[in-house]
């Protein structure tokens, strides 16, 4: 089994998956001043064609940290929020369909009260709490992406990949 640190996210190294932006400590282009500051445009989510956006839920608790499956969307990027804890994110670059990711799969800490969005076709999938035992997610998609716009993809035992520990970049 092949194993993964964990990185820091940053811009550039999380650029070739997408972007993010902290709503609990925003920061850049704003209108208004305290006591109501509006942080405007910090993160923005491809739809594809669709326009209505889902917000769901998404209940993750721990367990061990093996990347069993993957997933992505063809025609939309995923937004997805931690609520209450810091949580890992495992992301790898899109690919020719039939070509597996799992090679290229890299794992990022992402600090509680930062949105995440990947790009069309970077894979993704659940992740894990980190230094918690259950985190909640708030995810955007537009509606019914999980029925009709979902390529998931459970990886084989030889290539499941084990999260270590240990922070990396």
């Amino acid at each position: 089994m092949r194993t993964v640190g964990i990185k820091k996210l940053t811009m550039e190294a999380f650029a070739p998956y997408g972007t993010f932006a902290s709503v609990m400590a925003p920061k850049g282009c704003k209108m208004g001043e305290k006591p109501v500051e509006f942080f405007r445009d910090m993160v923005q989510q491809c739809l594809g064609s669709a326009n209505i956006v889902s917000y769901s839920a998404c209940v993750v608790e721990q367990r061990d940290w093996v990347i069993e499956n993957t997933e992505y969307h063809n025609y939309c990027g995923e937004a997805i929020i931690c609520l209450d804890g810091d949580y890992l994110v495992h992301v790898a670059p899109a690919c020719p369909v039939g070509e597996e990711p799992f090679e290229n799969i890299e794992v990022f800490l992402v600090p509680s009260g930062t949105m995440v969005v990947t790009r069309p076709g970077v894979w993704h999938q659940a992740g894990f709490p980190y230094g918690c035992d259950e985190v909640h997610i708030l995810c955007a998609l537009p509606e019914r992406a999980y029925a009709n716009d979902c390529v998931f993809v459970v990886i084989p035992d030889d290539k499941r990949i084990k999260v270590l520990d240990e922070m990396i970049g």
